[in-house]
């Protein structure tokens, strides 16, 4: 294809319009998933603003179908001798240590309710565990609802072989784990304490971002900027001088 523009033409190779092509579609591709994460992110985030919007009393049901972050209260007792520490959780400013659960006894009768307590140092050697106790005194607990921490990539067991000590710890657990470990059926959230509620520890409670929507709006203008590129890029390298007229022609 020739096609003149003023004293030039505009004569692309073929293989260099098939790359110049796949590049710029690779590239908007992965422009609009990063918008797409970007949506989603703020989502999370509204929902998470929004959770604190209304309290809702559990009473006898589960928890799905409440959305995520949804601020509950419900009245029962802890378990103090079966907690588990969720490992490799950073605090609020990077520190190491472990996230407490403790599972909640529903004077309603529903599914164990496993409550985050907040965030608890690592000690000076690793088979001195915090001490999370905690009383089984009746009371009414309140936070929002939330989905279990999980890694980017899963390797491993959540638990070691043959470990039977209280509190348990567990690396990013599943629910099917928390099930194995306590012996009984548990909510498939867990809630985040309120951090004005007694018997916790720290809770910096944020959504759970993986980068903020800046970061992948950022990321989105970057591969617009390259399939942009590319095109101004393969526009100029397929414009030749257009040939002199017969006339002029010596």
């Amino acid at each position: 294809m020739r096609v003149g523009i003023g004293n030039r033409v505009f004569a692309p190779r073929g293989w260099a319009a098939l790359a110049a092509c796949a590049a710029i579609a690779a590239a908007l591709a992965l422009a609009n998933w990063q918008l797409g994460r970007a949506r989603e992110q703020q989502a999370l985030i509204d929902a998470f603003d929004r959770g604190l919007a209304r309290t809702a009393v559990l009473g006898g049901g589960g928890v799905e179908a409440l959305p995520r972050y949804h601020h509950v209260s419900v009245r029962g007792r802890y378990d103090p001798a079966h907690q588990v520490l969720i490992d490799n959780m950073p605090s609020s400013t990077g520190r190491a240590g472990y996230r407490v659960l403790t599972p909640f006894l529903r004077d309603d009768g529903g599914r164990r309710l496993l409550v985050d307590r907040g965030w608890v140092p690592l000690g000076l050697r690793r088979d001195v565990l915090p001490d999370v106790a905690v009383d089984a005194q009746p009371r009414t607990v309140a936070g929002r609802l939330d989905q279990l921490p999980v890694p980017g990539i899963r390797v491993g067991a959540a638990d070691t072989p043959g470990d039977t000590r209280w509190p348990r710890v567990l690396l990013f657990p599943t629910v099917a784990d928390l099930e194995r470990a306590l012996g009984v059926p548990v909510e498939p959230r867990i809630l985040l304490l309120d951090a004005d509620q007694p018997g916790g520890y720290e809770r910096a409670w944020r959504p759970a971002l993986e980068f903020p929507p800046e970061r992948h709006l950022g990321y989105a203008v970057q591969w617009l900027a390259l399939a942009l590129a590319t095109l101004v890029v393969f526009v100029a390298l397929s414009l030749e001088r257009a040939p002199a007229p017969e006339s002029t022609r010596p």
